[in-house]
């Protein structure tokens, strides 16, 4: 591996999300081998939620305006290690105030903070509960995307945890794919993305209308997204055709990334070695073998390779895609008895190798239930010691450079005892939270209200 590659190398894998499988209040898990680098401690974890913890973002998010009755209903759950090497994992957690929900987690100290859907009722009283009476009734719409899935494309050297600046790459592509559709083919607007602290992306999506959905709906739209990007036994892309308007606008969203990130040397070299490029050339479907024939020679002999940059060859490759369907003339026509789906199949060639490489890959499980539970915002991944900060520009978010728990540590040292995160590199991260996403979601919040007061004035004369 290079020495961008070993920028960051956490080899051991895990789970970035909680399955909502859990029914008993507490469980031993199995421990997870510990990293060699000393990144998560007890006595950081102790600093970080003493005086670096935004609680007081986190509330107003999640209470939505200083809603108590929302907030009270909320689920939590803790991972704790009470003895070095156990877990116990901690469900139905409740907590009616902002003070309550500190005092809890400074005391608890966990390693892991999980967040679920507010319920009938609250969860803590789950125990005294008739079987069936506590029922998720509100949940964000949430997305979790994770470079695991990506281990079939990812020609940089890394898989499973592992990341570099090469794959990261494949981040920004998910979160703009998505993003856009969210936001124009569904109408959301308050949508916040999160790093995992490792290896991936979160989703929250906190319109009203989102919290509302039923588990049913939630499922068709985490379907909505999904396209059958093959398999290693057979690679082709289930493409409709004519392509669907969103997979269209992802297309020209995608092809720019693509060819910047995946093809050249500096990305994952798709098209930079005459190899690479017979590899790929491979791909095309038999019905296009004239193709074929007429590019191998240009792109794998060594006099030749070099006269065009892997940006050019692809649209090279389209050029003569399209000219052969169209039986330009002086160019291979295509075959007269060349079937319906395999015409189409050539007109989205482009579009599946696109695709097939930096079209989002989700975990449906997160999204399609309410009482799913993921990942707290703001909470410290226990293997890299990150902080799991909010992304408000994707296109400048490096992973790479995320306050750790030890850098913090060392930026508190130098502080006054009063500090908070405000005085440290947490700051743009957290400020950027806060008036990118909830002020513009509180500014909403009391427009709502506002407007739910007067027209109750109206209603009873009351001016």
């Amino acid at each position: 591996m290079t020495e961008m590659e070993l920028e960051t190398s956490f080899a051991e894998d895990e789970s970035e999300d909680v399955p909502n499988t859990a029914s008993v209040e507490a469980a031993v898990v199995s421990p997870a081998p510990a990293s060699k680098a000393v990144t998560c401690t007890p006595e950081l974890l102790k600093m970080y939620y003493s005086r670096l913890f935004p609680f007081s973002l986190l509330y107003d998010w999640l209470s939505y305006g200083s809603n108590t009755s929302v907030f009270s209903k909320r689920e939590f759950s803790f991972t704790i290690e009470p003895v070095p090497d156990e877990e116990i994992y901690i469900r139905y957690q409740s907590f009616t105030t902002q003070e309550e929900l500190a005092q809890a987690i400074v005391k608890r100290c966990p390693k892991k903070i999980d967040i679920g859907a507010v319920f009938s009722h609250s969860p803590k009283e789950k125990d005294t509960l008739q079987a069936g009476q506590l029922k998720p009734e509100l949940r964000e719409l949430v997305f979790d995307v994770d470079l695991t899935d990506y281990d079939g494309v990812r020609k940089c050297g890394c898989t499973g945890a592992q990341i570099c600046r090469v794959c990261w790459g494949f981040m920004p592509m998910a979160v703009k794919v998505m993003d856009q559709a969210l936001r124009e083919d569904f109408g959301f607007e308050h949508i916040a993305w999160f790093y995992s602290g490792r290896r991936g992306v979160h989703a929250w999506v906190c319109d009203e209308v989102a919290k509302s959905l039923t588990d049913e709906a939630r499922h068709a739209i985490a379907g909505y997204f999904e396209v059958n990007l093959g398999s290693e036994n057979n690679k082709e892309v289930q493409l409709a055709h004519p392509l669907h308007p969103m997979l269209a606008r992802a297309y020209e969203l995608l092809e720019p990334m693509f060819i910047d990130q995946v093809l050249p040397a500096s990305g994952h070299g798709l098209l930079a070695t005459p190899e690479n490029c017979q590899a790929f050339l491979d791909e095309l479907p038999e019905a296009a073998a004239p193709v074929r024939e007429k590019l191998l020679p240009h792109w794998t002999t060594p006099a030749k390779f070099n006269n065009t940059t892997p940006a050019e060859k692809w649209e090279s490759i389209k050029e003569h895609l399209s000219a052969f369907l169209s039986a330009k003339k002086g160019v291979a026509k295509a075959a007269k008895n060349m079937s319906t789906k395999e015409r189409n199949r050539l007109e989205n060639w482009p579009v599946e190798m696109v695709f097939r490489h930096g079209y989002p890959r989700l975990d449906v499980n997160v999204s399609k239930a309410r009482n799913h539970l993921l990942k707290s915002p703001f909470c410290v991944h226990p293997k890299t010691g990150r902080v799991c900060v909010p992304i408000v520009n994707v296109d400048s978010f490096n992973p790479f450079t995320v306050p750790t728990l030890p850098k913090l540590e060392q930026e508190l040292i130098k502080l006054d005892a009063s500090a908070d995160w405000k005085q440290t590199s947490l700051k743009d991260y957290f400020e950027g939270f806060e008036n990118t996403f909830l002020n513009p979601l509180m500014k909403e919040i009391r427009r709502k209200q506002r407007d739910a007061a007067e027209q109750k004035a109206a209603i009873i004369g009351d001016f």
